[in-house]
């Protein structure tokens, strides 16, 4: 049943919220202040989803989405707003994670942090699928296993973008096809990676198909077997190294294609820049970077002739932090070392010694447990908290001011997947005197 309905403002998922008989409805589709009409496909007692199926008054912020794969395709949910309100929309919803989890408003809002809307993309992970004679390779269609029938892809740099047909066309000659599972992206700053997730080892037949491609696309392929397993060089052999650097610090960055690391490097740049800013690393300063997969942000830090310590989970992760501070030559004024600091304990942060700041950037569970273990009374003087999920960053902030003694003095987003509802956010806490 179609019901007509009045668009008040959009979660956090950036669904269209709206009141109908006093049960909310979150409608895919719709912009605040727009009326709709929608068809649920999701129904419970309290609330119920649903998809627009007609605009009936439209919203000011609404446009056209270039992607003919918009609506089908999971990979963008608000290609249909303006890109100034997507990032208007996205600092509302940070406001109101750190107002209603954290019961907490900053004394500054910064301002948000975006760039170029298309194209940005340099980390992907391109799911396959071989049905008879039709391959398809691409994000999975909304609320669904299926994967999108993409031709073309916006969000990834141009000319990966034009090669998602020709890809199709080389897996649908390859002997493996049935066993390919996925193909993960990396664009680096002087060579471009595909990894060719599959337990099956192609054959001659296989590897000179993807010899013939790598050369006229001017890529390398790399293999895995098992995704616990290192992927390994398949050819070319003598392709530069993937990295990625941050030029206002005077550091490139090694890593893996299967490694961690932003998938937007221009709005990187920018983000290490405004940390560096907030957190005021200075010379002879012991700083601690959380989270500090491979030195993006533990880097910059040393540059400022800090001693910093990078903590990660993961030693592959650490070792190429390591190999990263020879590489500028910044080895003497860091140390990285392996946790797992979702286990983190006061005694054992006591055991780590004293820090005059502190940089946290963990995944989406954020970093509730290193918190609580911050010393009330010794803690360090400031904390920059980078974050890619705003309710656990409200759900941290709250302990680290109403129980450890902290000020949040600034926060604001950093738009660094336009066209989907993912909020990163950057915050400033400070001791209070």
């Amino acid at each position: 049943m179609t019901t007509p309905a009045l668009i008040e403002s959009l979660d956090f998922e950036g669904h269209g919220i709206a009141r109908v008989d006093g049960k909310t409805i979150f409608i895919d589709g719709g912009l605040p202040r727009e009326s709709v009409s929608y068809k649920s496909y999701r129904i419970k007692p309290r609330f119920e989803n649903a998809e627009a199926t007609q605009i009936h008054t439209s919203s000011h912020l609404r446009v056209n989405p270039p992607c003919p794969h918009f609506g089908s395709c999971g990979g963008c949910s608000m290609q249909h707003m303006e890109f100034s309100g997507q990032v208007a929309a996205k600092q509302r919803v940070l406001e109101d994670n750190l107002k209603r989890i954290g019961n907490i408003k900053p004394e500054m809002l910064l301002p948000a942090i975006y760039g170029p809307e298309w194209g940005y993309r340099q980390r992907a992970r391109l799911s396959v699928s071989v049905r008879g004679n039709e391959v398809r390779l691409g994000f999975f269609e909304k609320r669904s296993k299926i994967i999108a029938d993409l031709k073309e892809c916006h969000v990834l740099p141009p000319h990966i973008s034009k090669q998602i047909l020709p890809l199709r066309q080389l897996i649908k000659r390859l002997s493996i096809k049935e066993n390919l599972l996925h193909i993960e992206l990396a664009v680096g700053e002087h060579v471009d990676i595909l990894v060719l997730r599959t337990p099956i080892k192609p054959n001659k037949a296989d590897q000179a198909l993807l010899k013939t491609y790598a050369d006229e696309w001017k890529v390398q392929f790399w293999l895995q077997a098992k995704s616990s397993e290192a992927a390994t060089v398949f050819y070319p052999n003598n392709a530069p190294q993937l990295s990625y650097s941050i030029p206002e610090f005077g550091i490139v960055m090694r890593y893996k294609p299967t490694e961690f690391t932003q998938v937007n490097h221009l709005i990187n740049r920018t983000l290490v820049a405004r940390a560096m800013g907030l957190l005021d690393p200075q010379p002879n300063e012991v700083i601690a970077d959380f989270f500090c997969g491979v030195g993006n942000f533990t880097l910059p830090i040393a540059r400022s002739g800090a001693k910093t310590l990078g903590m990660e989970g993961l030693q592959q992760l650490v070792d190429r932090a390591n190999e990263s501070a020879a590489d500028n030559q910044l080895a003497s004024n860091t140390q990285f070392k392996v946790a797992n600091l979702f286990e983190m304990t006061e005694s054992w942060l006591k055991k780590l010694g004293h820090f005059d700041k502190m940089l946290i950037d963990p995944p989406r569970d954020g970093a509730h447990e290193l918190c609580k273990s911050i010393s009330a009374q010794n803690g360090p003087q400031r904390i920059v908290y980078v974050s890619c999920n705003p309710a656990t960053l409200a759900r941290d902030a709250d302990v680290l001011v109403h129980e450890k003694g902290y000020v949040l003095k600034a926060a604001g987003i950093v738009n660094m997947f336009p066209h989907t509802a993912h909020v990163e956010s950057i915050a400033w806490f400070e001791k209070a005197e």
